[in-house]
């Protein structure tokens, strides 16, 4: 089928008719399925109910997290202020004492007051301080020290603000990972030689300020250091927290072990899939710690969802990044870029940053040419930069095909040779262009010799391609009778190593090109995969790889003839640049999809298929009955 510029590009105009009069920033847009998954365990409560969100690249993660806690809660947030205070029949066992948050100052004030008093005038005191800090652990401290002195209690200091909670915050994020600002950590002292602790010695982690709400953490730096894993796991599970021993080297100090904190949390992982997986094989348990996964989206799909919400998303990108308003055609183009990141056309990025990076380049563009909005113009120069700054190795490629030191040709036809479409993937740099497959044939018994398989050259997916190709000739032309011919194919002038089944579709057309000595147009290049009855499968990249073949073809001279072959399957991927818009329009260039292998041959013979499969019989089909050699697919599977 051969396709006009309309299917060649999202249709932005259609989406632009959904631009709401009034926007309202919205970083969650898209983001159904996490929210609810969200919404689910922040309804949970205890220690098997715990979070791992998963997070595609691009995305902000802090952003996310505040926006979702701009009006959620943990429906079990319950804070308390923590104290350490002096122990007054051990001083090196510190009590940990809760009290309603944001008290700690004038409860130490008044637990200092009580023990300053003579001991026939505490009863007030004793009474007022239970009534005001009523708490379970503050009644047994004030217990023990309801006939103790001021002076019975040793140590430098009564009392130490582990944790105070004046405005406690929705979540606490770690993102920094490392055993002292997650777990805290308990200092040591030198007086004269003595090496000591004290309770104002003891520092919180952000385990302690979370407790009794949440706690977000970066999961990569928390696998960097299983042992911080390990550590975390134990305190979900055991619901406290032990301080660790200090060192037997620090003298006394080693014997400094203030009493456990009581943890009350709701744990929120923050990871890709990659360590989602690597959590749940390394720990047979994850599961069971981490049930609710909070699965992020990277595109936004207009099909299932209505276009309008997605421009409260871009929105919240365009505030971030501070930039000059867009104007009607920048949106639109801004759009077009949307659906290009994702390579769908019926779906937008949610890749923040990348965004925000084209943005704040387009908004440049357009200060340099002083106006006053971003428009299209401005947005297409940020493009071209970019691809500028990215396209050396590019070019570079394309200059050794126009000076012929690679050889492909763009028009004629030749037997058995043809140009494949591909990606190349170099030094950080992705571009397509064009690779010339050849095939030749030979008296044989149906052998096909994949030289790049031969030569250690062809990658696992490449070679399941080839054979993939060889079981589709065997099925069409040796069903009944073995094949008297055998053919090679390969990429000519490509010297690493080929991957991927997306040029089997060539591979097989070169091969019955050569078996019919049928030749093929050399003006269309081709890409494709292909199961063994012949259906053309999708295959990935398809932009990059008509515009590298486009762009040879502009270089040379566009003669009308030219244009490319492929999957139908990939027809809602198009993305195309202007250029190739506008070639197509003209009737310079064009877009064919395919859906079996006989449509692609007819286009690239003008041969009906019937034909041709009746040359390749007549030439290949062995009826010799004296020495025959071994059938076709004993020697493939041989």
């Amino acid at each position: 089928m051969k396709l006009d510029c309309l299917a060649l590009q999202p249709q932005t105009g259609e989406w632009l008719k959904e631009l709401p009069a009034e926007l309202k920033e919205d970083a969650l847009v898209g983001q159904k399925r996490a929210v609810t998954a969200l919404k689910n365990a922040l309804r949970q409560h205890g220690t098997y109910s715990n979070i791992y969100a998963l997070f595609p690249g691009g995305l902000l993660k802090r952003d996310i997290l505040d926006a979702y806690f701009t009006d959620s809660r943990w429906e079990f947030t319950n804070w308390y202020d923590w104290l350490y205070l002096a122990n007054p029949s051990d001083p090196l066992r510190p009590l940990c004492v809760n009290l309603p948050s944001g008290t700690a100052d004038a409860a130490i004030k008044a637990i200092w007051g009580f023990l300053q008093r003579p001991l026939d005038q505490r009863e007030e005191a004793y009474n007022t301080i239970i009534e005001q800090f009523d708490t379970h652990k503050l009644r047994d401290y004030m217990q023990q020290i309801r006939d103790k002195k001021a002076e019975d209690i040793q140590g430098e200091s009564l009392a130490s603000v582990l944790v105070g909670h004046q405005h406690p915050a929705p979540y606490y994020y770690c993102d920094r990972v490392t055993e002292e600002r997650l777990f805290g950590h308990v200092g040591v002292q030198s007086v004269e030689g003595t090496v000591s602790s004290e309770l104002h010695l003891i520092e919180a982690g952000l385990l302690h300020k979370a407790n009794g709400g949440i706690l977000a953490i970066e999961v990569a730096q928390l696998l960097e250091n299983i042992t911080l894993w390990k550590r975390l796991k134990d305190v979900i599970e055991g619901g406290e927290f032990e301080w660790p021993r200090q060192s037997p080297t620090s003298g006394a100090a080693f014997f400094y072990r203030p009493e456990s904190v009581p943890i009350n949390i709701k744990i929120i992982l923050l990871g890709s899939r990659n360590e989602y997986a690597q959590l749940r094989e390394y720990d047979e348990d994850f599961d069971n710690f981490f049930p609710f996964l909070a699965d992020f989206h990277g595109h936004y799909a207009t099909q299932n969802e209505p276009v309008a919400p997605y421009f409260n998303y871009l929105q919240y990108v365009w505030q971030l990044a501070d930039v000059l308003p867009l104007s009607t055609d920048g949106y639109s183009a801004l759009l077009r870029v949307c659906a290009r990141y994702t390579d769908y056309q019926q779906e937008l990025t949610l890749n923040t940053i990348q965004l925000l990076q084209l943005l704040r380049e387009a908004n440049d563009c357009a200060l340099q040419n002083q106006h006053a909005k971003i428009d299209k113009a401005a947005i297409d120069l940020a493009l071209q930069q970019q691809r500028d700054r990215e396209g050396n190795l590019a070019e570079l490629s394309r200059r050794s095909i126009l000076e012929q030191q690679v050889r492909i040709d763009t028009h004629g036809s030749a037997v058995g040779q043809l140009n494949g479409l591909t990606v190349v993937t170099m030094g950080g740099s992705e571009f397509g262009e064009p690779s010339r497959i050849t095939a030749t044939i030979h008296y044989g018994d149906g052998d096909i010799i994949d030289i790049e398989r031969k030569s250690d050259l062809s990658g696992n997916i490449h070679t399941k391609g080839v054979m993939i190709l060889s079981a589709y000739l065997a099925n069409q032309f040796a069903r009944h009778e073995p094949l008297s011919v055998s053919a090679t194919v390969v990429f000519e002038q490509s010297y690493y190593e080929v991957d991927g089944d997306s040029a089997s579709l060539g591979e097989l057309c070169c091969l019955i090109s050569a078996l019919a000595e049928q030749p093929l147009k050399q003006s269309l290049a081709i890409t494709g995969a292909i199961d063994q009855f012949g259906n053309v499968q999708s295959i990935g990249a398809v932009n990059e790889k008509i515009e590298g073949y486009y762009a040879l073809c502009a270089h040379r001279g566009l003669n009308g003839e030219q244009g490319v072959i492929i999957p139908q399957s990939n027809r809602h991927q198009l993305n195309l640049n202007d250029d190739i818009i506008d070639a197509v329009k003209a009737g310079k260039f064009h877009v064919y999809t395919v859906e079996h292998v006989e449509e692609a041959l007819e286009l690239l013979t003008d041969t009906p298929v019937k034909e041709l499969f009746q040359k390749v019989r007549e030439r290949t089909l062995d009826s010799s009955d004296n020495d025959q050699p071994r059938g076709f697919w004993r020697r493939l599977f041989s």
